[in-house]
């Protein structure tokens, strides 16, 4: 679930890694909170320009890790909080939340999508 301490940390401003894998290797890329689009309360849409190596391995492995985090919100111990995101990833180029991002984010081609698991 995508809880409202998730979304403010999404809220403000910091980097978002993807971390795939497939054949036994690791691969990460980043992007900001900013780009997160969270239509609902499990999945998060992900405007993609280049990630062709993490579609290339989420097509052979769905599964993806993602972190994020932000100082300006209030942690348990501290200032500062941070979250990682299990889920099952998928691109799509095209439909009706493919266009609202695309009218979002012009830069797209694709669009990552996350589940949570």
């Amino acid at each position: 679930m995508l809880t409202d301490i998730f979304r403010e940390v999404a809220s403000k401003e910091g980097v978002v890694a993807i971390v795939s894998s497939a054949e036994g290797q690791a691969h990460v890329v980043n992007t900001w909170n900013s780009y997160l689009v969270m239509p609902d309360e499990t999945r998060l849409l992900i405007p993609a320009w280049k990630m062709r190596k993490t579609e290339a391995n989420v097509l052979q492995n769905p599964r993806v890790l993602l972190t994020l985090g932000s100082k300006e919100v209030q942690g348990r111990m501290g200032p500062g909080t941070g979250f990682l995101v299990e889920g099952t990833a998928r691109f799509f180029k095209g439909g009706e939340e493919y266009d609202a991002m695309k009218a979002k984010f012009p830069f797209l081609t694709r669009v990552l999508e996350v589940t949570v698991v």
